[in-house]
């Protein structure tokens, strides 16, 4: 519930995309089991029929299907005139008595490329074009917002500037007189679903299709909790503590949704719950009483009274009764409440003699508590260890969830937990949205989900503030006036486009920073990001107990650390992205834009670490990354990579000389310090910036391999040496298939790892070098090694023969000798992407390619800080396992390794 002085509207990305919808022609047939595209505007039922609804999933109607505009295109727009179900919403809402809380999706722009590189390595992966599914998930987006019932029109404003009600926004539809859906509708629950019904019928031209509320928050509920891998966290002392619930366990559990009123719902499964209890004694009650007795206006302005508050000058407590004692014999201490609002009996006070935030205060405790010993009742009659709370009476508050769990802990004894979900208001909304079957939620895995954070909006006071900025220029703009400001804001809304006739734009709202603490604000979700091609890597041990992250957030003092390490970064990052861009004016602005704006996430992160769930090393890097994106910096290292692959290229033919000279131990010793010396190449590390201030990138790489002395600080390359060449008259068999996660361009990945990549070639091993799908920092990509491997291949036969078997040669022209005479078998040399644009890697989210790759591999070769020590040091695998790395950071060094800067890791693994 927005309050007077903060933007009504929440919802924590801008998404401008074209609306389209995936179908399935024939999955019979190969050619057409790639997916087409369909606009909603042009599946309009013929006049007077009627959109016929079922239980089952949405069939397609083909009859007359014909493609719309030039045949020639690659992905060309397909009619279908009779298409009779409605496969177009997007949109759902739940509206209740005082919130309506909306969840909306967009459709990811299909940026894949089907080339022939691609193509064969798909085929000799085993990877099928088809849909998985019987009826797919669409990717793309889930957005959260939320609006004051009695600000409806608000709500209607929304929906209309951005077209959801007919899909979302497509550009070309702006363009033209595309025909809407006369018959066009919106799933709808709550009481408001019936009460304004007409209200959205006449101002919007669409029917609320309802569905019941029990219904849709045990669906949302369940959804979140089986999809989300940081929904569910316990609340005590101000510590939130994320909890990782077994999915073969989640049943049965009560759900307490806290809205105006409380309904405790029992929960055996999907689809199978019971309302078992409730109280009229909710949220409206909290926020009714306290209008009348502290005049606040709205449900935000009332919880912030409460931090203020001190509840003794109002509540009668045991000690009041006992002369400042405990009742020790029933277990009471002086501070327990005998009587909330007790003390008001006999003063002889006023209303207006009491401060209004002891009220607020009073009032918060005295419904909070009676709601946590009322649902631990129900809890207990039924024998449930777990109590999920959610709702909008909750809304992120800290003391609300302090309030609730020391309720549950108190009566329980300690034996039962309250917990508390991180889309809590959004049950109803989410579980409206799930009704469309079409959708394939019920689905979607935990690590297709992705939660990005909030862009588009500056953070002050505590919160972030407005709503996302769909229009590039309006982000700038956003942030100009954020700093022209100061703490107070003047919030950009979206609008109608020029010449249509709409509703009309939003209200202005201004919000003015420093009013509200981060515990008493609305709770700020990220979009949910549906990847259905992401999977989780095959080859982890143990995928229960994984975790990526080695750095440990929590310790605030490893935070402020790291904090301060990417802020002071943060200058050359700029300067980096600007220069990738011309350094044009237009570049300029938007740098100095990302800068304020990755600056205010890091401050919120720093104030409230757990407000875009939990939060690691990789988070903070991905969100760097992510925000770059979100400015229009696509490579903020374009130029330097590509100077850097050059400069290593003319000087791997003398490299490869060198090697082919050595003996064999020789030659394996050379390659791994290659890999270490070349991975000192990071601009990601401050150290290694001033070292390019001092030397071209092969001196540096030079001074690295002189330096390279054994022992290393973590060196079992001994135990790596006897696996690849065993020992005495012992020949090891060579290894089937290796997976090499490269790093960084230049030296790191072409004088480094491709060498060692040859040498596995040479050995019979196919090798996969998996690579980043988006930049980060100066990280090679997959879409740039093929043109790095054709280079290489150039001056060696073995790479040109193990790529052109791997696809990766489909259209070079590559020539010339190496000088060995080994002759190489057909092994391939192939390029996966990882399915990540971050410097460290998750393993629980990679892309399908991968996983397929990963199927028949018996090696793995981790490499760079971020992929083999930031993230996956602790990692085990079902597979052997190299992890390569030098370390960039004395902090890291001495945590890790108990090292120092510039000491190396060679850490080998056997398979488990």
């Amino acid at each position: 519930m927005a309050g007077p002085r903060e933007s009504p509207i929440l919802e924590t990305n801008d998404i401008k995309e074209e609306r389209r919808e995936e179908v399935s022609l024939d999955k019979n047939k190969p050619e057409d089991k790639e997916r087409e595209r369909e606009r909603d505007n042009n599946m309009a039922p013929p006049a007077g029929s009627s959109i016929h609804r079922s239980s089952s999933r949405p069939q397609l109607d083909l009859s007359k299907a014909a493609i719309q505009g030039n045949s020639e295109e690659r992905d060309p727009t397909i009619l279908l005139p009779n298409q009779s179900d409605d496969i177009s919403s997007h949109l759902a809402l739940d509206i209740g008595g005082s919130l309506i809380k909306l969840v909306y999706f967009s459709r990811h722009e299909d940026h894949s490329t089907d080339d022939k590189r691609k193509k064969n390595v798909k085929e000799r992966l085993g990877i099928s074009n088809g849909n998985r599914r019987s009826y797919p998930i669409l990717g793309g987006r889930l957005h959260f917002v939320k609006f004051e019932t009695h600000k409806i029109n608000e709500c209607l404003d929304f929906i209309y500037s951005k077209r959801l009600h007919h899909g979302g926004i497509d550009s070309h539809s702006w363009l033209t007189d595309a025909p809407t859906n006369e018959n066009a509708t919106i799933k709808a629950t709550g009481g408001g679903a019936y009460k304004f019904a007409d209200f959205f019928r006449q101002r919007l031209g669409v029917t609320l299709d309802k569905e019941d509320e029990m219904d849709c928050l045990v669906a949302g509920a369940n959804f979140l909790l089986k999809a989300i891998r940081h929904e569910a966290f316990t609340h005590r002392e101000g510590q939130k503590e994320f909890v990782q619930i077994d999915h073969n366990e989640l049943f049965p559990y009560l759900l307490v949704n806290i809205g105006s009123g409380v309904s405790m719902i029992k929960v055996d499964g999907d689809g199978k719950f019971q309302r078992v209890s409730g109280t009229n004694v909710g949220g409206g009650t909290y926020w009714g009483l306290g209008r009348l007795l502290t005049k606040c206006k709205s449900f935000d302005e009332l919880l912030e009274l409460s931090q203020r508050g001190d509840n003794r000058t109002i509540d009668m407590l045991v000690g009041d009764i006992y002369g400042g004692m405990d009742y020790s014999k029933i277990g009471l201490s002086a501070s327990t409440i005998a009587s909330s609002f007790g003390k008001a009996i006999s003063e002889n006070k006023e209303l207006g003699d009491y401060r209004p935030e002891d009220i607020s205060l009073s009032l918060l405790r005295m419904i909070s508590y009676n709601i946590g010993q009322i649902s631990y009742l129900n809890a207990l009659r039924f024998g449930l260890k777990r109590i999920f709370f959610g709702g909008f009476f909750i809304r992120g508050h800290a003391y609300t969830m302090d309030t609730i769990s020391f309720a549950v802990k108190f009566w329980s004894k300690g034996e039962a937990q309250a917990m508390f979900l991180r889309h809590e208001g959004f049950l109803g909304a989410l579980g409206a949205f799930m009704s469309h079957e079409k959708h394939g939620l019920d689905d979607v895995m935990v690590h297709q989900l992705v939660e990005r954070f909030p862009m588009g909006a500056p953070y002050t006071g505590g919160k972030i503030h407005g709503p996302p900025l769909g229009d590039l220029n309006e982000k700038i703009s956003w942030m100009e006036k954020f700093v022209l400001k100061g703490t107070e804001i003047i919030a950009p809304v979206p609008m109608a486009p020029p010449g249509t006739t709409g509703l009309g734009g939003f209200e202005v709202p201004s919000s003015k920073g420093g009013t509200l603490r981060s515990d008493a604000s609305a709770l700020n979700v990220g979009v949910l990001h549906l990847v259905p091609t992401l999977e989780v890597f095959p080859l982890l041990a143990d995928p229960k107990m994984y975790e990526p992250n080695t750095i440990d957030l929590t310790d605030h003092g490893e935070l402020e650390y790291w904090f301060t390490v990417l802020s002071e970064h943060l200058p050359d990052l700029v300067d980096k992205a600007v220069a990738s861009e011309g350094g044009t004016e237009d570049a300029k602005r938007r740098g100095d834009a990302f800068a304020r704006a990755f600056s205010a996430h890091l401050a919120r992160l720093m104030e409230e670490p757990t407000a875009y769930g939990k939060l690691g090393l990789a988070n903070l890097l991905e969100l760097r990354e992510e925000c770059l994106r979100e400015f229009q910096f696509v490579d903020a290292y374009r130029s330097i990579k590509q100077r850097e692959n050059e400069a290593s290229l003319a000087v791997l033919p003398d490299l490869l000389m060198e090697l082919d000279s050595m003996s064999e131990e020789a030659r394996l010793l050379t390659l791994i310090e290659g890999v270490l010396a070349a991975n000192i190449f990071d601009w990601g590390s401050r150290a290694c910036v001033d070292l390019y201030n001092k030397g071209t990138i092969i001196e540096i790489y030079r001074m690295s391999r002189d330096k390279m002395q054994r022992p290393w600080r973590v060196d079992d390359f001994d135990v790596f040496k006897e696996r690849m060449l065993g020992s005495g008259d012992q020949k090891p068999r060579p290894h089937k298939r290796a997976l090499l996660f490269v790093d960084n361009s230049g030296a790191d990945v072409v004088l480094g790892m491709l060498p060692l990549a040859r040498e596995l070639l040479r050995r019979g091993t196919e090798v996969v070098l998996v690579a980043n799908s988006l930049p980060a920092l100066n990280d090679v990509t997959a879409m740039e090694l093929p043109d790095i491997v054709a280079e290489a291949a150039k001056h060696c036969d073995v790479l040109r023969r193990a790529a052109e078997a791997g696809g990766l040669l489909v259209d070079a022209m590559v020539s010339g000798q190496d000088g060995s005479k080994e002759s190489s078998s057909l092994v391939p040399l192939m390029v996966v992407e990882n399915g990540c644009g971050s410097p460290c890697i998750d393993l629980r989210q990679v892309s399908s390619e991968l996983a397929a790759a990963a199927k028949d591999a018996d090696l793995i070769i981790l490499e760079g800080m971020g992929r083999a020590l930031h993230t996956n040091f602790n990692a085990r695998f079902k597979c052997n396992a190299l992890k390569l790395a030098m370390v960039k950071n004395q902090r890291l060094a001495e945590k890790l390794i108990k090292g120092n800067i510039y000491d190396c890791v060679c850490r080998y693994e056997p398979a488990r």
